[in-house]
Parts: C-alpha cells; sequence; structure tokens
C-alpha cells in the first residue's frame, strides 16, 4: 500500500511538473521553449528539443475538419438531423453525387457509369416496402404545405409523429394520404397553437373541407387525442398584417380581446371570428379605413360573423 502511495504521489509531482511547465511556455527537460501544440496528433512538445510535454490532449471545441480543397468552405463533417418528417428518419446513407473519390480524384468514364447504376438501385432500395412508399408520399406533401403555409419545423414534425400513429394505427388504409397528412397537420397546428383555418389547409392543398373533416374528427377518435381551443389573440397579427393595420390598432384589438375573455362572452365562439371582431372594432377606434369585407377575407369568415360579433362585443364592453 505505501509503494502504490509513492507511486500515486510520484506521478501527481510529475503532472503539476507537466502543467506548470505548458503554462510558464518553459520545457521540464531543457529548460528552454516555447511549448507548442500538434493539431493533428494533439501533442504539446517543445520547439527546441523536441520532448513531448503531453499527448492524446482532447479538444474543446467542435469537432471540425476539411478533407479536400474543394470542401474548404464546407466544414461540418456530419450530415443531415435525424427527422420524423423524412420516411427513414434521415437515418439512411446514400451515395453521393459527387463523382470522385475519397481523394477528391475526378472518376473515370467506367467507374462513373458503374456508380451511377449503384446510385439508380441505391436509390430504389430505400422505398421498396408499402409503408416507405407512403411515407414518402405523405411527407412530400407535408414538405409542400410548410413552405406555403410558412409554418416552423416543430409544427412539421409534431404533424409528421401523427401521421406515424395513424399509420401504426392502421388508419391510412384505404383512405386519402394527402387527406389524412393535411388533418394531421392541422392536429400539429392545433396542439401547438398555431393560426391556420382547416378551409385554409383544405384549400391550398386542393382538397374539399369536408374530406379533411373527416379525416380529422377520426384522428381525434382513435387516437384519443385533446385539442386546445385556439386563443383569438394569437389571431390578430395574421389578420392585422394582412389589411395593413397598423401596431396601435392591433394592440387596441388585443386590449379588447383580453376584456372579453374577462367577461366569458368568447367562450364558444369562433376564435378567427372573434379576433376578426375585435380588430375591425380595432379600427373603427382608431380612425382605420378598414371595412368589414377586408376583415372578413383577412380572416377567411364570412360578414355575418364580424358583424354578430361585432354587436356582441360592444354592447358587452359598453363600448
Amino acid at each position: 500500500m505505501k509503494t502504490k502511495h509513492l507511486e500515486d504521489q510520484v506521478i501527481g509531482d510529475k503532472m503539476e511538473k507537466i502543467i506548470g511547465s505548458i503554462e510558464s511556455d518553459q520545457c521540464p527537460r531543457c529548460g528552454k521553449g516555447p511549448i507548442i501544440t500538434d493539431n493533428s496528433s494533439g501533442e504539446f512538445l517543445c520547439s527546441a528539443c523536441g520532448f513531448v510535454v503531453t499527448e492524446r490532449t482532447e479538444a474543446a471545441g467542435s469537432e471540425r475538419r476539411t478533407f479536400t480543397l474543394e470542401e474548404h468552405q464546407e466544414r461540418a463533417r456530419t450530415g443531415m438531423p435525424s427527422s420524423l418528417a423524412v420516411h427513414d428518419m434521415g437515418l439512411a446513407t446514400i451515395i453521393g453525387l459527387a463523382n470522385k473519390d475519397a481523394s477528391g480524384k475526378p472518376l473515370t468514364v467506367s467507374m462513373k457509369s458503374i456508380i451511377g447504376r449503384l446510385r439508380t438501385w441505391d436509390g430504389r432500395s430505400q422505398v421498396h416496402q408499402p409503408v416507405d412508399r407512403n411515407f414518402r408520399q405523405a411527407f412530400s406533401e407535408l414538405g409542400r404545405l410548410k413552405d406555403k403555409l410558412a409554418i416552423g419545423d416543430v409544427v412539421i414534425e409534431k404533424a409528421a409523429y401523427v401521421y406515424r400513429k395513424a399509420m401504426d394505427k392502421g388508419l391510412v388504409r384505404g383512405r386519402s394520404i394527402s387527406a389524412l397528412t393535411v388533418a394531421s397537420l392541422y392536429v400539429a397546428c392545433r396542439g401547438s397553437e398555431t393560426p391556420r383555418t382547416l378551409k385554409e389547409l383544405s384549400y391550398l392543398s386542393n382538397l374539399k373541407k369536408k374530406d379533411v373533416s373527416r379525416c380529422y374528427r377520426l384522428l381525434i377518435r382513435e387516437l384519443d387525442l385533446m385539442m386546445p381551443v385556439l386563443d383569438p389573440t394569437k389571431c390578430v397579427a395574421r389578420i392585422a398584417s394582412k389589411i395593413g393595420v397598423g401596431e396601435k390598432t392591433k394592440r387596441k384589438a388585443l386590449e379588447i380581446l383580453k376584456r372579453a375573455d374577462e367577461v366569458r362572452i368568447s367562450a364558444g365562439k369562433d376564435p378567427m371570428g372573434m379576433a376578426a371582431a375585435a380588430l375591425y372594432l380595432s379600427c373603427i377606434s382608431n380612425g382605420e379605413n378598414i371595412t368589414q369585407k377586408d376583415v372578413a377575407e383577412a380572416a377567411g369568415v364570412t360578414e355575418v360573423t364580424i358583424r354578430n360579433r361585432y354587436k356582441g362585443v360592444k354592447i358587452s364592453l359598453k363600448l
């Protein structure tokens, strides 16, 4: 035990001496220096005598490396992150499109032909299962709607998760893939309180609202989902940006909705209709020249809805 204790003490003294020499930039053997770092091997060594002070040091920064001169600008070593919105979750490997070998040299003509055939069969083998083909079609539709609706990746991931759950339950068989995809996206929008209406989703996906509504009710029933009620204040900014009103008008509309929620006159009402009525009332208060038709078109509701909600809010709040 004493011998082991003495060995540990000697090793500790040596480490302290090495650390002290690195900090003082002097070699522990020759007393000269300076101590330099070899980035390729991770060694600290003396520039005078070549003595290796420490070996295999770990870098504290992110792991980056450049393989070829052509990839000098692209320094990241990792590929795309795993995602539920990809049919293979982004975990599969593919043959790249660059016709170059590992050293960066161009491939010969015969080798290009071989790699081209391998690339083709590699792409076909990725989706040889019916489930993979189904996911590829559904998530391609999701990607298209993401660009049209300008929604975030979090909502798309949630929609892909709901669609995968529907696939596991066997709800996709015999039904429209596009309708179930749009319904899953609407579930994700409702769950994340993203102000997107079912009518808007149906219009942009070229589907009937009745078909999407049927799939939406199916998902709610079979997956036992609890959808939160959309907050009308989330819809004000969207409507205001479409009709081009000022910031003062938006703040007034948010104040009206807050007071309406306190007296509980917004319960059971369409959130988009309440937001449109509050914004129209705010426009009148601030002298904005906006008609009911403009607000109705921006909100996706009828003018009758705005008039009814406008009268109810005005009487209840005594405005």
